[in-house]
């Protein structure tokens, strides 16, 4: 997917994931806290926030660095960085910088950040090493990278689910779930240990992290989906509406399987991937 496309796709997507913000951070705080926690964001630290998205974990790292931090919030889409910036306002003195830019070209070589995050952004790179090199050379020597990406598909079946789903009524073949930029794409074993050795990271750490979405029941997935999730909404749109329907409720009868006698919930792991920038190394 070309760049141009992949923002205005997210742009298409933002009003609805600003809207699910609140549900979003429920769903990830003990991630976020573990994906902030492994890049060793501390008081007064400079933080690079990659596809920071509407800005909720910005939210956690501007509490945890203070008025004495910084952060620089990135997203390729403008629509959700101007809503990430809206939902900032009040950072409590943190001085906050906001910067469209694809994560695969920062340009922010030499700008020495104690930190650099990424969560559930570097899977859609098309080229995540290219991403990994960028966040390095923008880190300072001894700096800390932590990202967090969605892990295997047999580990996230509801994502498998709604895209073989969408895919099969859009008359789409079954796709690789590892290809390059999709949401499962960094899943792979291994993979994003050697990414980040590739990128020139050391100290490398991969840890598969249970985050399951918990919700009163099947039809609310679908609702997050279908207003959040730009990757389903992309393989249905050139259907007509009714067509589209139909999809949406082949997907929900699929996951009615996750229902309890508690409400919805979807099993769902992400990998938590962190190392360190080398000192000495440019």
């Amino acid at each position: 997917v070309a760049e141009r496309s992949t923002a205005q796709a997210w742009d298409d997507a933002a009003a609805g994931w600003h809207r699910n913000s609140a549900l979003i951070r429920d769903w990830l705080r003990a991630a976020t806290r573990a994906l902030l926690d492994a890049a060793c964001v501390t008081p007064g630290a400079k933080v690079l926030d990659v596809a920071a998205g509407a800005g909720d974990q910005t939210l956690d790292i501007v509490q945890r660095i203070g008025r004495h931090g910084e952060v620089c919030v990135t997203d390729v889409s403008p629509n959700i960085l101007a809503l990430a910036q809206g939902s900032l306002r009040d950072a409590n003195g943190t001085r906050l910088h906001f910067h469209v830019a694809n994560a695969q070209a920062l340009g922010m070589a030499g700008a020495n950040f104690d930190a650099a995050v990424c969560r559930l952004g570097l899977m859609f790179c098309p080229s995540p090493l290219s991403a990994l090199r960028e966040m390095r050379q923008a880190l300072r020597p001894g700096g800390r990278v932590a990202a967090l990406v969605f892990s295997a598909p047999e580990a996230t079946p509801c994502i498998g689910i709604a895209m073989r789903t969408a895919r099969q009524h859009a008359g789409l073949a079954d796709a690789d779930p590892f290809a390059p930029g999709s949401l499962l794409s960094l899943g792979r074993p291994g993979l994003a240990a050697q990414l980040m050795s590739d990128a020139g990271f050391a100290d490398i750490e991969v840890t598969a992290l249970a985050a399951p979405f918990c919700l009163p029941s099947a039809n609310d997935y679908i609702a997050f989906v279908r207003s959040s999730g730009s990757p389903v909404i992309e393989v249905l749109r050139p259907l007509s509406a009714a067509r589209q329907a139909e999809a949406w409720a082949d997907i929900r009868r699929q996951l009615d399987r996750f229902s309890t006698a508690h409400g919805w919930v979807g099993p769902n792991e992400l990998l938590l991937c962190s190392a360190v920038r080398p000192e000495g190394r440019a």
